[in-house]
């Protein structure tokens, strides 16, 4: 499973680890019942603490994306992915309409904001 940690980012590690499992998740890359990496294999491959691995699975498992079953690990949970799904838009939402304020302060038009999303979004194709 690959998931890619970023130091120089204001955001937690452990939760970017959640939130690029639950983007798996909702993607369907990850699968109802597949079990996830064990908490020390995930924390070797990513050169981070146990802890925060521990942490990620625990958020996943109190926002009801993974399971945790004693004795043998964590699993991916039966979730509604459209629910799931508008969790995740309605982030995107967020960041954009703080983007779209700060370009309109700055006197950014429209046409250059989608000249930029569509650079964007085709960059990691």
């Amino acid at each position: 499973m690959e998931i890619i940690i970023s130091n120089s980012n204001d955001v937690p590690i452990y939760e970017q680890i959640k939130e690029q499992i639950k983007v798996k998740i909702v993607s369907n890359e990850l699968k109802e019942n597949e079990q996830l990496p064990s908490i020390r294999t995930l924390a070797k491959d990513l050169r981070c603490s146990v802890i925060t691995t521990k942490n990620a699975y625990e958020e996943l498992v109190k926002e009801g994306y993974v399971k945790n079953v004693p004795s043998k690990g964590f699993y991916i949970a039966k979730i509604n992915k459209d629910v799931a799904l508008e969790e995740q838009l309605h982030k995107v939402q967020e960041l954009l309409d703080k983007a779209v304020a700060i370009a309109k302060m700055n006197n950014i038009k429209q046409k250059t904001l989608n000249e930029m999303l569509n650079i964007l979004y085709e960059e990691d194709k």
